[in-house]
C-alpha cells in the first residue's frame, strides 16, 4: 500500500488513536513485519514512545521521530525557543528509507492540514510535497463541522490528496450525538469529501484486539489498507 498521512482539524482529535487503530489492524490481519510508523517531528514526550511500546516496532525512536523537540508547542516556535533547526531535508529523506523498507508506513501528522513545522511551511504543503494520501481525523463535538470545511478547503487549495474523513469519539458518544455534532452527511455535501466511518471511543487505547476492531468499523477500502 502506499504511505498514508494521518492529519487532524487540531490537536488532540484522535490521530494518534486512529494511527494505532490502522497499525493494529495491520499488524492482526496483515504482515507485522513490514509495519512501519512515522512521526516526522514531535515536541514534547508522547506519541513515538506509544508507538515504540505498544507494537514492539523494530524502528528506534530516533527512526519514528528524526526531529524531536523538548518543550511541547508548535515545532516551529519549539525550535526557536531550543536553538535548533528544522531539517526538511532531514525528515524527507528519513521518509524515503522508511518507505522503501516498509509495505505499511503509517506517517502522522503534526497537528492539523493549517499546522505550521516552521515559520514557512505547514502539514499541508509536506502532504503536497510529499505526493502522500491523506485521511484527515474530525472529532465529534461542537465546532467540528466548519473545522471539517475549513480543511478540505486548505487540501484542496494545496492539492492534498485528501482520501477521506474519519469522525473520532473521544469520549463515548450516541448516533444522536453525532447527528447533532458532526452529522456525515452534511459534512460530505459541504466537503464532498468521503467520510469513512465513526472511530469509537476506547477505553484502553494500548489493546490491539480493541484497536484491530476499531479500524475494522471504518471503510479501508478507500485508505488502501
Amino acid at each position: 500500500m502506499q504511505p498514508l498521512l494521518i492529519a487532524g482539524t487540531d490537536t488532540g482529535v484522535g490521530k494518534t488513536i486512529l494511527t494505532a487503530a490502522l497499525a493494529a489492524y495491520w499488524q492482526t490481519y496483515r504482515n507485522p513485519d513490514t509495519l512501519g510508523i512515522y512521526k516526522p517531528v514531535q515536541s514534547g514526550e508522547g506519541d513515538r514512545e506509544f508507538y515504540h511500546r505498544t507494537f514492539k516496532l523494530s524502528q528506534s525512536l530516533a527512526e519514528i521521530t528524526p526531529l524531536y523537540f523538548e518543550t511541547p508547542i508548535a515545532p516551529a516556535i519549539a525550535a526557536v525557543r531550543e536553538g535548533k533547526h528544522i531539517d526538511l531535508g532531514l525528515i524527507w529523506q528519513q521518509f524515503q528509507t522508511l518507505q522503501q523498507r516498509y509495505e505499511c508506513l503509517l506517517v502522522e501528522a503534526m497537528g492539523g492540514l493549517g499546522s505550521p513545522i516552521t515559520y514557512e511551511y505547514t502539514v499541508a504543503d509536506l502532504a503536497r510535497d510529499w505526493h502522500i494520501p491523506t485521511v484527515l481525523v474530525v472529532p465529534v463535538r461542537l465546532g467540528a463541522i466548519s473545522q471539517a470545511v475549513a480543511n478540505a478547503a486548505l487540501a484542496n487549495l494545496q492539492k492534498v490528496n485528501l482520501k477521506g474523513m474519519v469522525l473520532s469519539c473521544g469520549q463515548a458518544c450516541s448516533d444522536e450525538d453525532i447527528e447533532a455534532w458532526a452529522p456525515p452527511d452534511l459534512i460530505y455535501s459541504l466537503t464532498n469529501i468521503p467520510v469513512l466511518g465513526i472511530l469509537s471511543h476506547l477505553s484502553n487505547i494500548s489493546d490491539l484486539a480493541s484497536l484491530a476492531r476499531a479500524a475494522s468499523d471504518l471503510n479501508l477500502e478507500l485508505l488502501g489498507v
